[in-house]
This record gives C-alpha cells, sequence and structure tokens, in this order.
C-alpha cells in the first residue's frame, strides 16, 4: 500500500497506443482511461467480428503474470503475451483496451496471493503475519513494486487486503486520527523493505551467484579501497553484532526487529492517548 505522495517517485509502466478501430482510424475521440477498475465499459467489439476461440480475460491475465515473473515489466509487450497464447496481437484488444488494463488486472489478481491473518489472533500477530505475506509477495513477483505505486489499487483483491489492514489497525486501539499514519508505517516500511529485498535477489539469480557471494564479492571491493576503511570497519562490527551467518539471516533479523519496532510505537502512542487495545 503507498500513498500519493510514494507514488510521484515510482517510475511508471509504458503504455502502448490504442489500436486502430476496425475503420482504420486512431480511437483518439475516448477518453483517457485512468483506472481498469473506474471504466466499466466493455472493449470496443468492433475490432473483430467475433471472440477469439479458448480465450478470455482470466486467461490473459494469468498469462500476463507469467511473462512478467519470466521477462520483467520492462519486456513485457502485447505482442510477446499473444506469442504466449498463440494468437495475433490485436485479438487480445477484444478484452482490454491498452497494455495498463493488462499490468492493472496482473497486479490485482496477484494480490490474491496474500494469505488473509487469523481472525481470532492478537493484532499483532495478526499484523506479523498480514506484513509477512506482503513482503513475501513483493520478493516473488518484484515488477509489482512499480506497479503499486502508479496504479489505484483498488481491484478486488486489492481492496480485501486493505479492508484486513484497516481492520487490524482498528484492532490497535489507536486514536482514529492516528491509524492512518499507523498503516503507512508499517506497510510503506514491509513496501520498501520487499523491493530491495526483490531486486537484490533478481540481481543476484542474473548474475548466477548466490546473495552471500555477491555480497561478499561487493565487501572484498569496498575493503581494497583504502580510503574506506573506516566505513568498511564500522560495517563489519554492526553485522557481526546483529547476528546472522547468511545475508537472508541477517535480512530477517533486520525485518522482525524493525517490525517490532514499529509495533512497539503503535502501543507507544495507543498508550498515551489512553486507548485501550481490543
Amino acid at each position: 500500500m503507498v500513498s500519493e505522495s510514494d507514488r510521484e517517485s515510482v517510475p511508471e509502466p509504458e503504455s502502448v497506443p490504442e489500436p486502430e478501430s476496425a475503420s482504420g482510424g486512431d480511437r483518439v475521440n475516448n477518453p483517457a482511461r485512468t483506472s481498469v477498475w473506474l471504466d466499466r465499459r466493455t472493449p470496443s467489439r468492433s475490432r473483430r467480428s467475433e471472440s477469439p476461440a479458448g480465450l478470455d480475460r482470466n486467461r490473459i491475465t494469468e498469462a500476463s503474470v507469467r511473462l512478467l515473473d519470466a521477462d520483467g515489466l520492462a519486456r513485457f509487450s502485447m505482442r510477446r503475451l499473444a506469442a504466449e497464447l498463440d494468437v495475433t496481437a490485436m485479438s487480445l484488444y477484444w478484452y482490454v483496451d491498452t497494455k495498463d488494463d493488462l499490468l492493472e488486472l496482473a497486479l490485482d489478481s496477484v494480490y490474491a496471493e496474500i494469505a488473509p491473518p487469523r481472525e481470532a489472533a492478537d493484532w499483532r500477530d495478526r499484523l506479523r503475519e498480514l506484513a509477512r505475506s506482503y513482503r513475501e509477495l513483493l520478493v516473488r513477483h518484484i515488477w509489482i513494486s512499480p506497479l503499486a505505486g502508479t496504479f489505484l489499487n483498488i481491484g478486488p483483491n486489492s481492496m480485501l487486503f486493505s479492508y484486513a489492514v484497516q481492520d487490524i489497525v482498528r484492532a490497535t486501539g489507536l486514536p482514529l486520527e492516528r491509524q492512518t499514519g499507523a498503516l503507512s508505517a508499517v506497510f510503506q516500511f514491509v513496501y520498501g523493505f520487499g523491493t530491495v529485498e526483490g531486486h537484490f535477489k533478481a540481481r543476484c539469480d542474473a548474475a548466477g551467484i548466490t546473495q552471500d557471494e555477491y555480497h561478499q564479492q561487493a565487501m572484498g571491493t569496498i575493503r581494497a579501497q583504502p580510503h574506506l576503511r573506516k566505513i568498511v570497519d564500522y560495517s563489519d562490527g554492526l553485522m557481526a553484532a546483529r547476528g546472522g551467518d547468511t545475508v537472508e539471516e541477517m535480512r530477517e533479523r533486520d525485518f522482525v526487529f524493525a517490525l517490532d519496532l514499529l509495533i512497539a510505537g503503535i502501543e507507544a502512542v495507543r498508550d498515551r492517548s489512553g486507548s485501550a487495545a481490543q
């Protein structure tokens, strides 16, 4: 979940031009679409005399997710998607108007992978569970990060996630005027943490080395520069103090402790306000 202000710094995915109409003219008279979820109109059926056999929006969305996972956001295109589905690129426009529509549908579909927190559990445990699930989603699908900061995130699965978050924050006992701040503190932290983790892992995978090997190479290069020795010595002390034998173990310790700090902060503000936790 990302605030409007955060979206200013997130690169927007490339949009594709609107296809030509059946008459060959550009569809310049259609209003700009701000979200596939806000515009319920049916894509122009005049482009095709009949719907492509065996194709539907769910199948297109699933194929989009597979391509985005395999090739990344930069290489995603209607042409590549059509090849994956063994159809013509223009046949996709029977179901969507733009590539952005597909990206928005793909984004919302993967939010369904977030496991709902246990209803009967304490709010702290529910918050930890939901935060971890969101982090894992961001690592599993690294293309989510820029899209979540670009689109409105008002699809059905995204809204269920938002409701789960709000339900937990309500249960903290925070005053109403403090709840959105708590929500932002926790889930923008998770958004940033998961984004960095996912891209670091992808970088290592692309280079064909482990995260530990990558880290060791980087630190070795830095240590070889005398003017950075003071920084390296201090960093070594920090890493030794936090514990963990691998990059993943150290990262996990950081995530757990940072989340505990945020929960402690929520409790402190709640207690100062005189509200009782539910």
